[in-house]
C-alpha cells in the first residue's frame, strides 16, 4: 500500500468536504435570511406566523364560498 498515495486522497476528500460544508452553510445562511424576511412579511399582513396554517386554512374556505355564490349568480344555460 502507497501511504503516500492513500494520505493524498484523503486530503482532496478532506478539502472537497470542506468546500461542501462551506457551501452547504452559506446555503442555511441564506434559506434562514429568507425564512426571516417571509415571517416579518407575514406579519405585516397582519398574520401571526403561528396561525398561518390556520389563516390560510380560512381563506381558502372563503375563496370556495365565494367562488360558489359567483356561480349561483351566472344564468345555468350558459
Amino acid at each position: 500500500m502507497n501511504y503516500e498515495e492513500e494520505l493524498k486522497k484523503l486530503k482532496e476528500k478532506l478539502n472537497t468536504a470542506s468546500t461542501m460544508k462551506v457551501k452547504a452553510e452559506a446555503a442555511l445562511e441564506s434559506i434562514e435570511n429568507n425564512r426571516k424576511e417571509y415571517l416579518e412579511q407575514v406579519k405585516n399582513l397582519g398574520v401571526d406566523p403561528k396561525n398561518l396554517e390556520s389563516e390560510i386554512n380560512s381563506l381558502k374556505i372563503e375563496i370556495n364560498s365565494l367562488l360558489e355564490e359567483a356561480n349561483s349568480l351566472l344564468p345555468k344555460d350558459i
